[in-house]
């Protein structure tokens, strides 16, 4: 695994303007049965793959905090929403509160997450392979299969598969 991250992000260099141009067709000529195809895609992938191998999403970037994800969050710490947020958010430069550093500080050693159980939005539904309206996240997509392996697996499936 550590061979297969140490080469995703070149590779995802190597495929982005493919890989842009594509989702960009994509975005403007959805084929009706694309969030069917996108979770079996998905569903597929990941019966082979295991986050806890990888984690390289909680090592090297962040997710956004939403203010229910803060609520729920710092109950479940047991800590007040003000105290979660002054203790490991950040206000970024799009106003979104994003945690002050990364690696994640919830990431355990063995790439457990401490707070699995209610972890934010952004992180239960990453890397967002399955999402409705997959078409409208190309932006987001391509940011992901340069971090995510199992995400760059799937839009190189989804490419051989789905015309455009």
């Amino acid at each position: 695994m550590e061979e297969e991250l140490r080469q995703l992000p070149a590779k995802a260099k190597e495929k982005r303007k493919e890989n842009a141009k594509y989702l960009a067709k994509l975005k403007k000529k959805p084929p009706k049965d694309l969030d069917k195809v996108m979770v079996e895609l998905h569903s597929e992938e990941f019966s082979r793959t295991d986050c806890l191998d990888c984690a390289n999403c909680c090592k090297t970037t962040g997710p956004l905090f939403t203010n229910t994800d803060i609520e729920r969050i710092a109950k479940h710490l047991r800590m007040k929403p003000g105290a979660f947020v002054e203790t490991y958010l950040r206000i970024d430069e799009d106003g979104d509160h994003v945690l002050q550093q990364v690696p994640c500080t919830f990431l355990g050693p063995d790439n457990k997450c401490f707070i699995y159980d209610v972890r934010p939005k952004a992180c239960r539904e990453y890397p967002h392979t399955d999402r409705k309206k997959f078409h409208q996240i190309g932006k987001l997509t391509l940011q992901n299969v340069a971090i995510c392996p199992a995400a760059y697996n799937i839009v190189e499936k989804m490419k051989a598969s789905v015309k455009v």
